[in-house]
């Protein structure tokens, strides 16, 4: 059951995309531990994390070797262990509570995640219940209080999915009639009642303020895989021909004249600020389309081996605009900076192919544009709800996320698209996805997608976008939801930890 809990999850997430086996995986990993010795619980909750990360990261594996993937995917297992530890914890609340199942099961799965999204180094959201539901009805929760009120309504119908078949198999079992399937029935109700009231939650109204043409660059690069900047220039080259290709179909009247171009992640590795080739290349392709461009490139400094993994605005005639200029975050450790370095280097001398460690910046990534104020976010950043949320309280009317995937795979990058569609729903707004190679494409801020591109391709989109104004109510309420339901999970093993002590460490 646990092992199948896992494939489950791991199918509701993209390349796959099904999505109602997300609560099956969640009741079977309930089941599975429930009234089981805390060792058990922990245990099958191990074999649950392994199911779900392995396959799900595997896409680490690709250019890395197997190391980095299988300390990940253990790391996260480990997480599920917890989970599996607290579910068997609980379960003497459970039996004498049954009603309480599955308000248990949500909050003990926020909980986890809420610790996995934050330790260590900063944690590792990926994998979250909630972006594995972006063609559910209960994407819709997304803008009422974030991803983890998704999570919640995920396990809270998984834990409605157990509880119902525990309910009828204990009143068959004890011969109750006429009516023992009453309970079983009414879990199976709430279940179709939370998924249907998912799409009774009102999302932003089409957008009110002015249009904006926005062009999407997907310049390709010269090969897959960790190297795929060892040939810098053709990859800045990729990106800055296509848009002054772009701006001769505009000149032609094929393509409508965009206000703004995205260049995603690594568009450029030749420091622009440095290198005066690599800027004047910028230059000609700005001056070409008359247009801003949101660069993504490396810059050096500001010490002695460090860098930056930076979004700059690119101004056609007078360059770089200094002023709107973002720096990354959250850097990815053991990717863009090595925490640890002489122990890592005890476990792999592959740490040393990071040979210069990415600074974290300190400003949201407000981007002020003639055309739009963007709310930017590098690559992974659009995992962590703050990050994304930081930029739309600063006035972001359009989110944007630069990405470079060449070092991943096509499932990572639908999983990261993914992402996108929830940060769009939560916050209201309209976003794009920038990828060196793909996916790249367009969400509205109800969470469809479109013009998204093929793998490992060059490509240029071009669409007009309605910008947003306002906060839905998950950005007013930041992580209070997030805080609430992760208090509750304390409660709960506080108050079996009570209970225990009362009955003698044995469930009802």
């Amino acid at each position: 059951m646990a092992v199948t809990a896992g494939l489950a999850l791991l199918l509701a997430f993209p390349p796959y995309g099904w999505w109602p086996l997300a609560p099956v995986g969640v009741a079977l990993l309930a089941a599975a531990t429930h009234r089981r010795r805390l060792r058990a619980g922990a245990g099958l909750g191990f074999l649950t994390g392994l199911a779900l990360f392995a396959p799900l990261l595997a896409w680490t594996n690709l250019h890395t070797g197997y190391l980095p993937w299988v300390l990940l995917s253990l790391l996260q297992a480990g997480y599920l262990a917890l989970l599996g530890l607290a579910t068997a914890w609980v379960s003497p609340l459970a039996d004498r509570f049954p009603v309480a199942w599955p308000a248990l099961t949500g909050v003990l799965w926020v909980g986890q995640e809420a610790l996995r999204d934050r330790t260590p180094f900063g944690g590792f959201p990926w994998g979250r219940l909630a972006f594995g539901q972006d063609g559910s009805p209960l994407l819709r929760l997304a803008a009422v209080g974030g991803a983890p009120l998704v999570t919640f309504a995920v396990a809270l119908a998984g834990g409605l999915l157990v509880a119902g078949v525990w309910w009828l198999a204990r009143a068959r079992r004890q011969g109750t009639e006429p009516r023992w399937w009453v309970p079983a029935a009414g879990a199976g109700a709430a279940v179709v009642l939370l998924f249907t009231g998912g799409l009774m939650v009102p999302l932003a109204a089409p957008g009110s303020g002015a249009s904006v043409t926005v062009a999407i660059v997907q310049g390709n690069v010269p090969r897959l895989g960790l190297d795929f900047n060892a040939q810098r220039q053709a990859v800045l080259d990729n990106h800055v021909n296509a848009t002054i290709e772009l701006a001769g179909e505009v000149t032609a009247g094929r393509r409508e004249q965009p206000d703004l171009v995205v260049w995603p992640e690594n568009a450029s590795d030749i420091d622009p600020l440095r290198n005066p080739a690599a800027g004047a290349r910028i230059s000609a392709a700005a001056d070409a389309i008359g247009v801003p461009i949101l660069v993504g490139a490396v810059l050096a400094g500001p010490g002695q081996g460090q860098v930056r993994n930076a979004g700059l605005l690119w101004r056609p005639g007078s360059g770089p605009d200094l002023e709107q200029l973002y720096i990354k975050r959250h850097p990815v450790p053991f990717a863009e900076y090595v925490p640890l370095r002489n122990i890592a280097r005890m476990v792999s001398k592959q740490v040393d192919r990071v040979r210069a460690d990415f600074v974290a910046g300190t400003e949201p990534g407000v981007v002020r544009t003639p055309a739009a104020v963007l709310g930017d976010v590098i690559c992974f950043e659009v995992a962590y709800d703050g990050l994304v949320r930081d930029t739309v309280i600063g006035g972001a009317q359009l989110l944007v996320v630069q990405t470079n995937n060449a070092t991943f795979d096509v499932a990572e990058a639908r999983q990261q698209l993914a992402m996108v569609r929830l940060r769009a729903v939560e916050h209201g707004r309209p976003a794009l996805m920038a990828s060196t190679v793909g996916v790249s494409g367009f969400v509205d801020p109800d969470g469809r997608v479109s013009d998204a591109t093929g793998f490992n391709t060059r490509a240029v989109v071009v669409r007009q976008l309605r910008l947003t104004e306002g906060r839905t109510l998950a950005t007013r309420l930041g992580m209070l939801p997030e805080v609430l339901l992760a208090g509750l999970a304390v409660a709960a093993l506080a108050g079996a930890a009570v209970l225990r002590r009362r009955t003698g460490d044995r469930p009802d």
